[in-house]
């Protein structure tokens, strides 16, 4: 989830509509957990009511109530993570409301934990990726994307529209040194250019495989 419309959530997610990019559907979601045990009822029943309260502040954007509905997730989740700290998708989504309420700090610290837990959590590199933006540490998001490109081109792809949607909130505001956003932005370029190059070469290797 994120400020401008939800895009990601996996396509198995029991709620009434789909959550772009809340937490991925493993586990918490059908209570059929990947690796230990299920989770118990009680955490299955808060996480989803925590999902349905992001989903809530998405849709509100700007309007009022949505960060009273992000804070009203925030304390549920962190009810669940003190209670199941084990569970990453927990800790992810706590990281995602604490982000959306401007606490990037503890949002990096959210998310560090569920990468603890399931290393290369894809959706946790890119949340991550955007609270980095958030706090100007640019050097830490340019390497966030490229470890998601390296592994998940798809979740790669969004972090990098955020950081052209942050690039176009910077003009005549920006706390970074000019120079230094002159360069991330030729980054993203770049990295926008090589990835629609192997896009295109994955495609047509494709094609031939099938001539």
């Amino acid at each position: 989830m994120r400020t401008a419309p939800l895009m990601i959530l996996a396509a198995a997610l029991t709620l009434n509509a789909p959550l772009a990019r809340a937490i991925p559907s493993t586990g918490l979601e059908d209570g059929s957990a990947p690796a230990a045990a299920a989770p118990a009822p009680q955490d299955s029943a808060t996480y989803h009511e925590a999902l349905a309260l992001m989903k809530q502040g998405d849709e509100l954007g700007t309007q009022p109530g949505a960060k009273a509905a992000y804070g009203s997730a925030r304390a549920k989740l962190q009810s669940l993570t003190a209670r199941s700290p084990q569970l990453a998708e927990a800790w992810n989504a706590l990281g995602y409301t604490q982000r959306k309420l401007g606490a990037y700090d503890d949002a990096l610290a959210s998310y560090g934990r569920a990468l603890e837990l399931r290393p290369g959590y894809p959706e946790a590199l890119e949340y991550r990726g955007e609270a980095f933006l958030r706090l100007n540490r640019l050097q830490d998001a340019k390497q966030a994307y490229l470890d998601l490109f390296a592994t998940n081109r798809t979740i790669a792809a969004t972090l990098l529209e955020a950081m052209k949607s942050w690039l176009g909130g910077q003009r005549g505001k920006s706390r970074v040194e000019a120079s230094e956003l002159t360069d991330f932005q030729e980054w993203v370029q770049e990295r926008s250019r090589i990835a629609t190059q192997t896009a295109a070469l994955s495609r047509a290797g494709a094609a031939a495989s099938w001539r």
